[in-house]
């Protein structure tokens, strides 16, 4: 027996030992209201989601073909219709999650209004967006089953049972909407007991997957921007400690921490480690920095900060900021480093934040952590700070001139020209971009690809494409052919607005509550009927 018919029993059950006062209680309406609120809490989601997660990363230790996807939305509502989309078009959610960008929470969602990536908007955004993502895809739904349930009393009020039983078995065989969630906790917004109670906040409200990276708190820049600077791995082990508590104290035991490193990127560091013999991990970390060897205590100015490394003595190079400076060509030994060491210390995947995408770049790297832990997998941003055709031209271009093609016809500086656009060289490399991510997954150990800002940038073009026409010589053409027209050919559900914002479900919340004197919306004269 199905859930659904199980409930259906239940609440019988309960209406007859309730007698006559629960007369207006429908059974079939408790189940269906129940089969729309599969989720109680946000642990709930986080759970259920966390094992999907374990599930999708042992599958991609058996076949790197199976990777997973997502794409970063900073609204519920954009959450809820890239879900309904890929249901409508791919059949099912398997393998694809959704992103929560601390860049996007930063430029659209605090309260101090467009902020940069810096962890200035306020601590308890991020979970506020993990419960509106959530509960917009919850609605989704509530509504899609909402519209099975009419085709079933439809169709057995037309006597079709064929059809009925149809409908009772995708109504019994639901996919949800709700997916994993990789949701970024920036640097942790603090020190690790801030880091914990924010960790709190965001798998209370469904997260079963928190990214946490190795810059400063206070210090924390765009992962692509510079001055970058990071912290020994004891304050950053420390973290990732303190989220997985959170997880192990709100019983989400499969509970996933993405260790991202901006090693790569990051030349400077704010402290010394502390280290206590020589090849410790602090000490590790110290051999990076930047310095001269004194043999002198000549050698030493007012400030200066000496340590011992290498059996020798450092003068490390500090900066005017008070910030100590790595060596030069360090950062691909860093983020090995940094890697491991989180692996071997409770992080579950890892996030290199890199300058471009190059599989070969990312490959090398990967390998040589795969040496000490063979399941390393990876998160990587396919950024939209990437300028993607530029790269790809470029590295297509340099394939051809290593390969001793002729090259004369192009001008590597200038490949982003739009005379190239139909060039071979750029077909080539259109190419390389679509199968970048399976190329990577492949051959580069990354389970997960995500773009972290697609639908900021997409909100933006398809506002610009309106508005450029609407307020001109178009006018209401503008929207009719450039919107409204698309969404009926292309069956976007949003055409019928009400019903997406749930006015069917309430005219049928209405019908169970009031029977025949339910004042419904949806009549012959409401506009919606318009859309078929």
């Amino acid at each position: 027996m199905s859930a659904y018919q199980n409930d259906i029993k239940a609440a019988a059950e309960l209406k007859e030992k309730a007698g006559s006062g629960w007369s207006a209680i429908n059974p079939e309406s408790v189940a269906r209201m129940r089969a729309q609120n599969r989720f109680k809490t946000g642990l709930d989601v986080a759970k259920y989601t966390a094992a999907i997660m374990r599930k999708d990363m042992a599958e991609y230790d058996a076949d790197s073909s199976v990777y997973t996807q997502s794409l970063g939305c900073w609204h519920g509502f954009i959450g809820q219709q890239k879900l309904i989309s890929i249901k409508k078009h791919l059949k099912t959610t398997n393998k694809r999650y959704l992103y929560l960008s601390g860049w996007m929470v930063a430029a659209l969602r605090s309260e101090f209004g467009p902020l940069p990536d810096q962890s200035m908007h306020e601590k308890t955004s991020v979970a506020a967006l993990i419960e509106e993502l959530y509960t917009f895809l919850r609605q989704a739904d509530a509504r899609e089953l909402d519209l099975l349930f009419t085709a079933l009393d439809a169709a057995r009020e037309a006597g079709d049972q064929a059809k009925a039983a149809e409908i009772q078995s995708q109504i019994d065989n639901y996919e949800t909407h709700v997916v994993p969630i990789i949701a970024d906790i920036d640097a942790g917004f603090g020190n690790a007991e801030a880091t914990y109670l924010l960790a709190k906040k965001m798998i209370e409200a469904g997260a079963c997957c928190i990214q946490i990276e190795n810059q400063v708190s206070d210090e924390k820049q765009c992962g692509h921007q510079d001055g970058k600077v990071t912290v020994p791995h004891s304050d950053f082990l420390a973290k990732i400690n303190a989220v997985r508590y959170a997880f192990l104290e709100l019983g989400v035991d499969d509970g996933v921490i993405v260790a991202r490193t901006d090693s790569l990127g990051a030349g400077l560091t704010k402290q010394i480690a502390v280290t206590n013999e020589p090849g410790d991990l602090g000490d590790q970390y110290n051999s990076f920095l930047d310095g001269d060897y004194i043999t002198s205590a000549d050698d030493i100015q007012n400030g200066d900060v000496v340590i011992k490394s290498n059996g020798k003595l450092l003068k490390p190079k500090r900066l005017a900021s008070g910030l100590f400076q790595f060596r030069k060509d360090t950062g691909v030994d860093r983020v090995v480093l940094d890697c491991i060491t989180s692996l071997q210390n409770g992080a579950d995947l890892l996030w290199i934040e890199t300058e471009k995408p190059h599989v070969g770049q990312i490959a090398e790297m990967v390998n040589r952590i795969r040496e000490v832990v063979p399941n390393a997998k990876l998160v990587y941003n396919n950024s939209p700070s990437f300028n993607w055709t530029l790269n790809f031209r470029q590295q297509v271009f340099d394939a051809m001139v290593e390969e001793g093609k002729d090259v004369s016809a192009y001008d590597r500086a200038k490949l982003m020209s739009v005379e190239y656009d139909e060039t071979e060289l750029a077909q080539l490399a259109d190419e390389k971009i679509r199968t970048f991510q399976a190329d990577a997954s492949r051959e580069a150990g990354i389970f997960h690809h995500l773009i972290t800002l697609p639908t900021y940038h997409t909100a933006a073009l398809s506002t610009d494409n309106l508005a450029k026409g609407y307020f001109d010589k178009e006018g209401m053409l503008a929207y009719v052919k450039g919107v409204q027209r698309q969404e009926i050919r292309q069956g976007i559900a949003c055409v019928k607005h009400q019903n997406m914002a749930g006015s069917d479900i309430g005219d049928n919340h209405k019908e169970y509550f009031a029977g025949e004197a339910a004042l419904k919306a949806g009549g012959k004269d409401n506009t919606m009927n318009q859309f078929g």
